[in-house]
């Protein structure tokens, strides 16, 4: 059944996943949450904006580190419950631990080993260094 919904909808959970996309590559580089505040700030300012769950209020992506997220196209999926920003990951790091993409440990199918794949592109213990 088709569905008419011209946003997402927040009217079920106050939290809804983002998941955002590399526009380029087509990485997938990060999942965070957005509550309606945090949308409506990404779409008027074209800068991604989280939620974070662990600080209680809103997180506009590179505020500490600088790797900011420049918005390129906002979708949601048909239960409009989930979202996906295609980006520009400016600094060409979206994951806190200096990678390209929070999925960088692979896990074998068959051994169940995990392996790191890709390069750290910054050290954390130097972007987030606490004053």
């Amino acid at each position: 059944m088709a569905t008419d919904a011209t946003a997402p909808d927040f009217s079920k959970h106050d939290l809804i996943p983002a998941i955002a996309q590399d526009e380029e590559t087509g990485v997938v580089l990060m999942m965070a949450w957005m509550n309606r505040e945090a949308y409506e700030e990404s779409l008027r300012t074209g800068r991604v904006c989280y939620f974070s769950r662990s600080r209680g209020k809103l997180w506009r992506k590179g505020e500490e580190s600088g790797n900011v997220q420049e918005l390129r196209a906002v979708y949601f999926d048909c239960d409009a419950d989930t979202i996906l920003v295609k980006v520009n990951q400016i600094g060409g790091a979206a994951c806190h631990e200096g990678y390209q993409s929070c999925f960088f440990r692979r896990v074998d199918p068959e051994s169940g080993e995990v392996s790191v794949e890709g390069e750290r592109i910054f050290d954390p213990a130097e972007v987030y260094k606490k004053s």
